[in-house]
């Protein structure tokens, strides 16, 4: 096989859960194909270089494979070669850590806002 669909081979290397999100990237703009954004349908070749744009990374890529069969993540990555990858994991400050951070005043009031408000005597 030397050909194949842009969308089956990211799938077969486990860059997608499933050929629709694989789908849905590819018609979101999110991979390019020698420097364009192809069509899901568009052949994949060896020696074709893809940049793929995941919420937590960029990659690029180089074919060395094509294969439409989905195996496990060592064949996987006999598939193409990893040319470079930006991490986008960002890390909280900390003072933001805390779950359920708000600036105070932001937003809904608290049940403690709330109890306090309640001991006001408006009479």
């Amino acid at each position: 096989m030397d050909k194949l669909r842009v969308d089956k081979w990211l799938w077969a290397a486990r860059f997608f859960r499933t050929r629709g999100v694989a789908l849905d990237a590819i018609k979101g703009g999110k991979v390019e194909l020698n420097g364009i954004k192809p069509k899901p349908s568009k052949t994949l070749m060896v020696g074709d270089v893809l940049k793929v744009t995941q919420v937590h990374r960029k990659i690029e890529i180089t074919v060395l494979l094509v294969s439409d069969k989905r195996g496990s993540a060592e064949i996987a990555h006999t598939l193409y070669q990893l040319d470079s990858e930006e991490l986008r994991q960002t890390k909280p400050s900390p003072d933001m850590a805390v779950i359920g951070y708000r600036e105070k005043g932001a937003g809904r009031p608290t049940k403690r806002d709330r109890r306090k408000i309640k001991s006001f005597n408006f009479e």
